[in-house]
């Protein structure tokens, strides 16, 4: 079976799909950028659940991820669709310390998804400005002063969690 066919299968749940996604990119059926580009091409819902199984397959082996994984994740942080914009940050979140000279466009994107509506980007924004942060790369010299601003201004508990957290471990 191919991506279309998998994502076109009106026998399969959502979550069956976005399962089975990931589990061929961790089997190497199908690689990572031929689903990236599968994706890049799609509908928002099709995007979304592609993303979903990068996530997945990032959060599991993180390793898989190349340049171009990174660059696409970053590039979908602005999308429209809600669940596009979360998965990215996660993606971006588990991958982040593969690529710590190239998150400067991440942080920023990240930073405008950390004042978003929906709670879930901005969780997903802070889980993956905290594993950036954690670094402690040059980009901490702003990012540090900027994500205590929004712990400042956040209203959700969870979400300042994750980022006081992070903080502190990147000021040990």
């Amino acid at each position: 079976m191919d991506i279309s066919a998998l994502i076109n299968d009106k026998t399969l749940k959502p979550k069956e799909k976005t399962e089975q996604l990931g589990q061929w990119i961790l089997d190497s059926v199908i690689s990572v950028p031929t689903l990236v580009k599968f994706a890049d091409g799609s509908k928002e819902s099709v995007k979304a659940t592609c993303m979903e199984a990068l996530e997945h397959a990032t959060k599991v082996r993180p390793g898989i991820a190349n340049a171009s994984l990174l660059d696409f994740a970053v590039k979908s942080l602005r999308d429209k669709a809600p669940r596009v914009k979360w998965e990215s940050a996660r993606v971006i979140g588990n991958i982040a310390y593969l690529f710590p000279g190239n998150l400067e466009e991440s942080v920023k994107n990240l930073l405008e998804n950390a004042e978003y509506k929906g709670t879930v980007v901005r969780w997903s924004a802070a889980y993956a400005l905290g594993e950036i942060v954690k670094l402690k790369t040059v980009l901490n010299c702003d990012l540090i002063p900027a994500i205590n601003a929004i712990i400042d201004q956040e209203e959700k508990n969870s979400i300042k969690k994750i980022l006081i957290a992070a903080v502190k471990a990147a000021v040990k």
